[in-house]
């Protein structure tokens, strides 16, 4: 199956989002993006909810831009009336937490998330700690397009003030906390962290020191340009290597904004977003918590994760890449567990987005409660063969404009059968290509995906 690329003008499948100082990620462009967020929150909510003024909060993770971007959106936010609340570098979920807890109109946060430093974005969320839906970005898209707000200028005590919350970080570790039984400590237990130089260098740490466990941390100190740079959730054999080397007992790396996690067993073993899916799904299942028997995955998910929890008496319901579409489904299902197998998990007993360090407290609550260690709770779900590539482009054409490459992924597809699946689209954040291709023949996937993704270098590699 494939999918066509995207066409709005900003937005992407999370947020805005590319070259720092290029647009749309320039400073001209977020300040307009700012004032057309502010006149759409303010609208929604007529009524301010606190201290009688309308307030954004605007966070980020620690790139160098951030400061560039930071300023300009929140000088949009300003003139139109509107208040900023300043809390500086904090993970995405820590952004989207805040602003429910302040009671703010809405959140912003500037990220790139997994990407190198060179590249910056801006995510919105609701005051619900919600991301958009996509009628409220096309209303923001199209505001700063059509100019049609360019009269709207508050003046004298109308404009917005900005100020900064200095306990951001402490409210957020203490949410973050709450998501871990109150009854239970990760005493005795030997935890490394690679933060990725990115937003969770500071929360990660001290949220699983004040549970009790003992940390040693990895790359946690960021200086602008050294964020996701050979380490983090990209990199991930770092954190494994480490953790074999030191004899812990379980590994935890974030992206650069601290909404995806993945984890490294005591073996030095990656434990990737479908692997903690099936644990946590299994144990949630087993305790009657798994809202409505149902967990949600993404196309990307392995096969073997439908038929493990199918065969618990549970079933997988699937859906378009991006944690957004997840919490969709979740959301008009009232489902409370769902992921992406990069490691976006959503567990929304706890939270409204992707949140790296409650999933992996997830993970850690089944280790303290089993006595049992990764390397065993990870071996609930035998996964297919499964072959990812990406393809790197020098555009994104539709794919039914390519019908040679359409045949291709047919023909794959007859070939694997029941037994297997191909999934053909653009990334909505870089100028790749991705081909998924699973089957329970390994070297039958790697030939057929060789014969793909040929094809697509041959029509539109870079």
């Amino acid at each position: 199956m494939s999918s066509t690329p995207n066409e709005r003008k900003l937005f992407g499948t999370d947020g805005v989002r590319g070259i720092a100082n290029v647009e749309p990620v320039t400073a001209e462009t977020a300040l307009k993006l700012g004032r057309a967020a502010a006149h759409v929150f303010k609208s929604r909510a007529p009524t301010p909810k606190g201290h009688g003024r309308h307030q954004i909060v605007i966070g980020k993770d620690t790139r160098l831009s951030g400061y560039m971007l930071e300023n300009a959106i929140a000088s949009g936010v300003l003139s139109m009336g509107v208040d900023v609340l300043m809390i500086g570098p904090l993970p995405t979920p820590g952004v989207a937490y805040i602003t429910r807890s302040l009671r703010a109109d809405a959140g912003i946060v500037l990220t790139a998330s997994h990407n190198s430093y060179e590249d910056n974005g801006i995510k919105f969320f609701r005051d619900d700690g919600y991301k958009l839906d996509d009628a409220i970005e096309k209303q923001i898209e199209d505001l700063v397009f059509s100019g049609e707000i360019e009269k709207i200028r508050p003046t004298a005590e109308h404009i917005g003030k900005a100020v900064r919350i200095d306990d951001a970080l402490g409210r957020y570790v203490e949410y973050a906390k709450a998501a871990f039984p109150k009854g239970m400590t990760l005493e005795g237990l030997r935890v490394i962290v690679d933060a990725g130089h990115g937003a969770t260098y500071k929360s990660t740490p001290c949220i699983l020191r004040e549970l009790g466990a003992t940390v040693t941390v990895l790359n946690n100190t960021p200086d602008g340009t050294n964020i996701n740079k050979g380490c983090g959730s990209t990199y991930p054999e770092v954190l494994c290597g480490y953790v074999k080397q030191l004899g812990a007992d379980v590994g935890i790396t974030h992206d650069g904004d601290g909404d995806r996690v993945q984890l490294c067993d005591e073996a030095g073993t990656l434990v990737d977003g479908d692997d903690v899916l099936a644990i946590t799904a299994l144990d949630w299942l087993s305790r009657g918590e798994l809202k409505k028997q149902t967990l949600v995955a993404t196309v990307m998910s392995n096969l073997g994760l439908d038929h493990t929890i199918r065969d618990a008496g549970g079933q997988v319901v699937r859906t378009q890449v991006g944690d957004r579409y997840v919490i969709e489904r979740m959301l008009a299902d009232d489902l409370n567990v769902g992921g992406e197998q990069s490691g976006h998990m959503i567990f929304r007993d706890f939270a409204t987005t992707g949140d790296g360090i409650v999933s992996a407290l997830q993970v850690l609550r089944i280790m303290m409660d089993t006595g049992k260690p990764l390397s065993k709770l990870r071996q609930v779900v035998q996964k297919f063969p499964q072959l990812v590539v990406n393809v790197r482009v020098k555009s994104k054409p539709a794919w039914d404009t390519m019908p040679d490459i359409l045949q291709l992924v047919k023909e794959a597809e007859k070939t694997l059968g029941d037994a297997g699946r191909v999934f053909l689209r653009y990334s909505g954040t870089e100028p790749k290509a991705r081909l998924l291709i699973e089957g329970r023949d390994a070297g039958q996937i790697k030939s057929l995906a060789d014969k793909i993704t040929g094809r697509i270098k041959e029509r539109i590699g870079s």
